[in-house]
């Protein structure tokens, strides 16, 4: 949920002040790029070609770090939260807090270079956290694409002989989702040099529970 809605918060801030493209939702960036061939709009493509390479650089990297260590992906599921896991939602706080830097040296209204700077490291992040999940729920959930967690809920709902209520690992990251959304765009119009409580914040807390939680079961053993 945590995650949810930092990814709500960073693709905020990539649709409204990093080139109208989104760090996480590559449906829709692919889509915006067939747009930009249609309208000639160099500047749409290059965004659009920039988040998606950045995302999948992402994935890539997390999906390694994710099954370091891993023999096979059995194994990987038979663990509650795998170490992997927390060193990629690591590695992807360090290309947050960049990305926070970048923003506030800015004044959260970054240009030029700057600007592709800042987004090619949110779709980064944002593809990072993806693979990490994937890894941590064996594909079953996701932080960052839930058009999945919407067709199951409403296929639960008019399904005969099926739960009217498919459960919160389904409807939580959605309304996580909207949260996240809600109080990057409060943040952008009101305070945009507090964004950073919406996009970094909630990942700090995740990798600081995560330790705690690591260390509790180290000393139980």
């Amino acid at each position: 949920m945590l995650l949810t809605i930092g990814s709500g918060g960073t693709d905020v801030t990539s649709f409204t002040r990093l080139g109208g493209v989104f760090t996480s939702v590559m449906t829709a960036n692919i889509v915006l790029f067939g747009l930009s061939i249609v309208t000639k709009s160099g500047l749409l493509a290059g965004h659009t070609a920039l988040s998606v390479a950045g995302y999948v650089l992402g994935v890539a990297a997390g999906a390694r770090l994710t099954g370091w260590r891993a023999r096979d992906r059995e194994a990987l599921r038979e663990q509650d939260w795998p170490p992997m896991v927390t060193v990629t939602l690591g590695a992807e706080l360090m290309l947050l807090a960049g990305m926070t830097i970048g923003w506030e040296v800015t004044g959260g209204h970054p240009a030029g270079a700057g600007q592709y700077l800042l987004q090619v490291i949110g779709a980064i992040a944002m593809g990072m956290q993806s693979a990490a999940v994937r890894g941590l729920g064996a594909g079953n959930f996701s932080t960052t694409y839930l058009t999945g967690q919407l067709t199951g809920i409403v296929t639960g709902l008019v399904t005969p002989g099926q739960p009217s209520w498919p459960g919160w690992h389904q409807a939580g990251p959605l309304l996580a989702l909207v949260t996240g959304g809600l109080l990057g765009g409060v943040l952008i119009a009101e305070a945009p040099a507090a964004l950073p409580v919406i996009t970094f914040v909630p990942l700090c807390l995740v990798v600081a529970m995560a330790v705690a939680a690591r260390r509790r079961v180290g000393t139980a053993g």
